[in-house]
């Protein structure tokens, strides 16, 4: 199971940003200045592409003020690096004074940008990273996209009705890879079903062909798989 962001998911965005802005304090300033941090070089590209696209799409469509204040958007390129996301963060907090941070497109970016949102009390808003834990991490985060419970759960039920009692997984071994496996598990093995073969693959070296030549023996129903985007070429 590869979970991709689609451009027709993230077409509706700009719509949760817009719905935020009318909710948040009367403030003095005649814009609202948003901090778009996105992957847009690096194997995460697509995703930041997707959501930069469908932003510029809606404004396009709806324009670019909401109630009586124009809307800035301020796009910095973190390359799904954790580091490179709180510098942005940072920059755009204190030197470029943003309302919000939003984007995010891979779990350690959100979790990297959490602390700072506390700290500034300015929301940050979770546009693609989908581990269920980012939320809990500051009062201020709210997610527009989705969480990795809400499809593995449904594929482990599915699995379990459809016939399928044997299945060997194979994931990603970082935060989301490790979300999608737990939830399936819990879902599959609850239905009566039984993982006969579990392979992490490491994300520094994700050759997974060398991690799963035990699993023709295991002779499994079905796989469950979950990788990073990017890596599906190695699997």
């Amino acid at each position: 199971m590869f979970v991709r962001t689609t451009m027709l998911s993230q077409a509706a965005l700009g719509a949760a940003i817009a719905s935020v802005l009318l909710l948040a304090p009367a403030r003095a300033e005649d814009s609202v200045k948003i901090g778009l941090i996105l992957p847009m070089t690096g194997g995460q590209a697509s995703t930041g592409k997707q959501i930069d696209n469908a932003i510029k799409l809606y404004m396009k469509q709806h324009g670019d003020t909401v109630a009586g204040k124009k809307v800035e958007i301020i796009l910095k390129d973190d390359g799904a690096a954790p580091d490179k996301t709180k510098t942005a963060a940072q920059e755009l907090i204190v030197n470029d004074k943003v309302n919000f941070i939003a984007g995010f497109g891979v779990t350690p970016a959100a979790l990297a940008a959490a602390p700072l949102a506390t700290q500034a009390k300015i929301p940050e808003v979770v546009m693609a990273a989908g581990t269920s834990i980012i939320t809990e991490k500051s009062p201020y985060i709210v997610r527009t996209s989705f969480t990795l419970a809400q499809s593995s759960t449904i594929i482990g039920d599915w699995a379990v009705k459809n016939g399928i009692k044997k299945v060997a997984t194979l994931t990603s071994d970082y935060a989301p890879g490790n979300d999608a496996l737990n939830f399936f598990k819990e879902h599959f093995i609850a239905g009566g079903g039984e993982i006969v073969e579990e392979v992490k693959v490491p994300l520094a070296n994700p050759d997974s062909r060398r991690s799963c030549s035990g699993m023709k023996d295991a002779k499994p129903d079905a796989m469950f798989v979950f990788g990073a985007r990017g890596q599906g070429g190695t699997s």
